[in-house]
């Protein structure tokens, strides 16, 4: 087997297998090196994203959420369900069965396309070889005419919260609990914290919350992060803003967590367990020799241009260890448009359009400009909103929390942003990031007809709402 690419990418995750399939695809002979191994130290493609990140935290979230509605929420329908009992076991077990599902289709997408996979730790070295370390010790050292770097990011770790056991956990940790806890501590108010805390809160936890930061979900739209406030207090997240933690001590089973509260007045609380989701950090520890002529900043990110490429000609970087969002669609696309440009194709990403989402219920999502930060911008804006209260199949579905909210230019009526909380935000923030792609207007959307009933009528009312035409609510008067 020869030792020479047209594209090596060092990485397996949601950036670096997609980015290996496009360009197998575009006719590059391409390699692929994933060092990720699971539980039982088998080699498993995915990364983070598949093995401990997004699908697995969606499965225990999915599988929770059904069991509350079960004992909370089907009574409303008329549905008598008795007794209901969650089996831990059973739904972690779940979680993994879809884990092994996922991997090992990429393996199978691999050998459709043509990838060939290395299981192992990939090194860039000088003049675009890498260095291949297999799991067995042994090193090959690769030449490629094009190097994608996709090597992901790990947890951050505090000093005042050091991993320990099974009872200070990162999210990896959290996704494997086999009874629910007590009393659970997250530190970190983020996308893994409230996701993490929502899975267990609903199966009975005691859960709170402690967010550093004075604001609660600032990078969100503040309408958004105001209405989640609210519901997140209903369902029982005892969420703690501007609480600085200072220290942890593990006591036998349980751990005490020190912190400062938003008076600066130390509080002690007692957890039987302690999630640490205060966000993550590019992986580039070992992934670069000193001459390979890949600069990095001081929080060890890879500097690139807005396609992807880094200091060194043939040599790319996507997804986490670059600037923007840690999302995995966002790693993807970029591993798309590389693999476009190494195949001499024209390629671009609009980094203005790409979603983000909260998978809690109900969701929270949102693509574009919110309101804090067009005000800073000085743009002259005007406001859409609809709640899903109003939204007939939203009544039928007991599911009314929440609302859309459409930002649009006051002077174009291009759209600048879309907010929405509720049951289906991930899947409806779809149809604004299309609209914004095609650099749609409010009026627009506003023009098209929406299937009834349909909770994405309440997209169609917002659009509406933009300029005071909403059907389905009493509009609100210009001042």
């Amino acid at each position: 087997m020869s030792d020479k690419f047209d594209v090596v990418v060092i990485g397996g995750g949601p950036g670096g297998y997609v980015a290996a399939i496009r360009a197998a695809q575009l006719g590059l002979k391409t390699a692929c090196i994933e060092k990720w191994l699971d539980k039982e130290d088998k080699p498993r493609l995915g990364g983070t994203c598949l093995n401990v990140g997004c699908i697995p935290s969606k499965a225990l979230l999915d599988s929770s959420h059904k069991y509350h509605d079960a004992k909370d929420s089907y009574s409303v329908h008329g549905i008598s369900v008795g007794d209901v009992a969650m089996d831990v076991n059973a739904m972690v077990d779940r979680k993994d069965k879809i884990v092994d599902q996922l991997t090992s289709g990429i393996t199978g997408l691999f050998k459709a396309n043509g990838v060939t996979s290395f299981e192992g730790f990939g090194k860039l070295l000088a003049n675009k070889k890498v260095e291949f370390t297999a799991h067995d010790g042994s090193v090959t050292v690769f030449d490629a005419e094009n190097v994608i770097l996709a090597t992901g990011s790990v947890p951050v770790n505090i000093p005042p919260a050091p991993r320990t056991g099974d009872i200070i956990v990162d999210n990896e940790g959290a996704l494997d609990f086999r009874e629910v806890p007590k009393r659970l501590g997250v530190i970190g108010a983020g996308v893994i914290g409230l996701e993490l805390g929502s899975v267990w809160a609903r199966l009975g936890s005691e859960v709170v919350v402690l967010e550093a930061q004075d604001s609660f979900l600032s990078v969100c739209d503040q309408d958004l992060s105001k209405e989640a406030a609210k519901i997140f207090k209903k369902q029982k997240l005892d969420i703690r803003t501007g609480a600085r933690v200072t220290g942890s001590q593990i006591n036998g089973e349980e751990v005490e967590v020190t912190y400062l509260d938003a008076k600066g007045e130390e509080q002690k609380q007692t957890f039987d367990k302690l999630i640490v989701a205060v966000g993550r950090k590019p992986f580039t520890d070992g992934c670069l020799a000193g001459d390979a002529g890949v600069n990095l900043d001081e929080r060890g990110f890879v500097f690139v241009d807005e396609q992807c490429r880094t200091s060194v000609p043939g040599v790319f970087a996507i997804g986490d260890i670059v600037r923007g969002p840690m999302l995995a669609h966002k790693a993807s696309e970029e591993g798309v448009m590389v693999a476009d440009i190494i195949a001499g194709h024209k390629a671009q990403m609009n980094y203005d359009c790409i979603p983000s989402v909260i998978y809690t219920h109900p969701e929270l999502a949102w693509v574009g400009k919110n309101e804090q930060e067009l005000k800073a911008e000085g743009v002259k804006y005007k406001v859409g909103k609809f709640p899903f209260a109003a939204s007939g199949r939203a009544m039928a579905a007991n599911d009314t929390d929440g609302f859309v909210k459409i930002i649009a230019c006051e002077e174009t009526d291009r759209i600048l942003g879309c907010h929405i909380i509720g049951g289906h935000a991930a899947d409806l923030i779809a149809q604004a990031v299309i609209a914004m792609e095609f650099g749609s207007t409010a009026e627009d959307i506003a023009l098209t007809v929406f299937a009834h009933p349909t909770v994405s009528e309440a997209v169609h009312e917002a659009a509406l709402a933009v300029d005071g035409h909403a059907i389905h609510i009493a509009n609100r008067k210009k001042r």
